[in-house]
């Protein structure tokens, strides 16, 4: 049996500014992430499409992603 050792998220509005980087391109950079890559996505009641989170793996799997493009 699998256990998700998850304990928390960041958003990405919140990975962007700790990043000093901009929500659009974060966001089109890690629209090719798997939940496997760390990325999810967060439904409250109001969300229509939710939002975008990562996992502490996830932000890694991100700023990798970001060393590849430059």
């Amino acid at each position: 049996m699998s256990v998700n050792n998850v304990s928390s998220v960041k958003t990405l509005a919140r990975v962007a500014r700790e990043l000093g980087k901009d929500e659009e391109s974060l966001f089109d950079l890690a629209s090719g992430m798997d939940p496997e890559d760390g990325l999810i996505w967060v439904f409250g009641p109001d969300d229509d499409g939710g939002v975008m989170a990562f996992t502490p793996y996830g932000v890694e799997c991100l700023i990798n992603l970001m060393a590849e493009q430059s």
